[in-house]
């Protein structure tokens, strides 16, 4: 049981890695990189079949494994999705728990429901059309509701050279220097009163 379930984790954690690692410009990069040096052994090759065929297994290969991998790492992804998305519904006091497991509906059920939803969106949108619900002004005016409690952060101006130079020359001044103290040695070789006690 354990060992099944450390495979499972060992293959999911390889897929969702792999997954990554296919979709970075790195990959794209040696992709393009071997199909450049394939098509430039071609001549060396008298573009023979052995040369078409090298690139036709291999990519047919990749292609047929990486498709396993995606899927897995995408199944992971949606079922993720989905769950946040039934957490958002689950807590909302209007929404319809029934919507919960709307993915095992079957595509008549989720057809009524589409329904109600563009009813809605009828009815809002007489009401209030799209437009004027969202415009530039109401982004504006949600962004400063938004923020209306949160104090402004105040920058210190930039001061040119000659207010700066200034600006130190005024506070040398009001400043007052400070004494010089003096350091004085004991001279050596004079008498020490000494008490004995």
């Amino acid at each position: 049981m354990a060992k099944d379930k450390s495979k499972k984790q060992f293959f999911e954690n390889f897929a969702s890695k792999a997954s990554k690692a296919v979709g970075s410009p790195y990959a794209f990069i040696t992709a393009l990189s071997l199909v450049i040096v394939w098509a430039v052994c071609g001549p060396f090759f008298d573009f023979s079949e052995t040369w078409q065929l090298v690139i036709n297994t291999g990519t047919t290969i990749i292609t047929f494994l990486m498709v396993f991998l995606i899927q897995k790492s995408q199944n992971k992804d949606s079922l993720a999705i989905q769950l946040k998305l039934n957490e958002l519904v689950a807590s909302s006091e209007k929404s319809s728990n029934r919507l919960v497991d709307i993915e095992s509906m079957t595509e008549d059920e989720m057809m009524i429901v589409q329904k109600y939803y563009q009813k809605l969106s009828e009815l809002s949108d007489k009401q209030e059309p799209l437009q004027t619900s969202h415009s530039i002004e109401e982004a504006n005016e949600d962004h400063q509701e938004k923020y209306a409690h949160v104090p402004k952060k105040t920058t210190p101006k930039k001061q040119s050279p000659d207010k700066q130079t200034a600006s130190k020359q005024a506070t040398a001044k009001k400043t007052p220097a400070k004494p010089a103290t003096r350091k004085t040695t004991p001279k050596s070789g004079g008498r020490q009163n000494t008490k004995t006690g």
